[in-house]
């Protein structure tokens, strides 16, 4: 696997040297490894964004890629790092829920990652993305059997934020997964598992409004107005035409969102 694929996905922005660091343990053991950069834009301990980012952008790398991700609001406690193999390709991140959408979409081992030796040392209780995910991905890269990272585990964190809940005979529950650079609010209704979206009247209950306008494109809806849009990761969004659905309605990840469909 030599010159294999390393991925990072952080919350740590761009202004510090974490990002950089993180790319320099990684190269000192696998000069030959590329590194891809998925986003360091993450909201800051949005572990619900980056489910969603990991989830979806890891389904276009091929096999055998190594997928890091460093959201972790608990770094330095109890909380365990965690190894996963999923779909020929392996993801290192915290055990504290930010791989649940990966769970749900693939047959996946969990490992916990337990030898020590492989992990830059002294390990920093403030920085486990350069003294553990970091070495332990160079080593993954370089033809590291998964088995030698640390046992396989089952009592691992799975959250359930992804999964809309039925309230009743036409109604669904959901929530907000991610605000994208143009503020368009990608819920967690998926055309696959609500295919009637398409074909049918709907509702959407979002912050203080209704909306029932179901466009193909973004440039379909009404300047200034949110409409209702499938995106390209299948999910119902919400969208402004050049604008900010999310400035507009005033609301974030994690935002409820009521879904009826008649």
């Amino acid at each position: 696997m030599a010159g294999s694929i390393i991925t990072l996905t952080t919350d740590f922005g761009l202004s510090d040297h974490f990002v950089g660091v993180m790319k320099g343990v990684i190269l000192g053991i696998h000069p030959a490894a590329r590194i891809v950069d998925i986003t360091h834009d993450v909201g800051a301990f949005e572990i619900t964004e980056g489910a969603f980012v990991v989830a979806e952008a890891s389904r276009w790398f091929p096999r055998g890629t190594v997928h890091v991700v460093v959201v972790d609001p608990g770094v330095g406690t109890a909380r365990r790092p965690i190894l996963v193999e999923a779909a020929g390709q392996f993801f290192l991140a915290p055990d504290n829920g930010v791989l649940s959408m990966l769970f749900a979409r693939a047959k996946h081992k969990v490992r916990a990652l337990t030898n020590d030796k492989l992990y830059r040392k002294p390990v920093s209780s403030t920085f486990h993305g350069r003294d553990i995910f970091a070495p332990v991905a160079a080593h993954l890269a370089k033809g590291l059997a998964p088995a030698r990272c640390g046992k396989i585990v089952r009592d691992y964190l799975r959250l359930d934020f992804h999964q809309p809940v039925r309230t009743g005979r036409r109604f669904w529950t959901g929530a907000v997964l991610k605000i994208d650079r143009f503020g368009n609010l990608i819920t967690n209704f998926h055309i696959d598992e609500f295919p009637a979206i398409a074909s049918r009247p709907l509702q959407l209950a979002i912050g203080t409004r209704r909306l029932t306008q179901l466009v193909a494109t973004f440039a379909e809806g009404p300047a200034g107005e949110p409409v209702l849009v499938v995106g390209s990761s299948g999910y119902l969004e919400v969208a402004v035409n050049q604008g900010s659905a999310a400035r507009l309605l005033g609301v974030g990840v994690g935002a409820p969102a009521e879904l009826t469909v008649y």
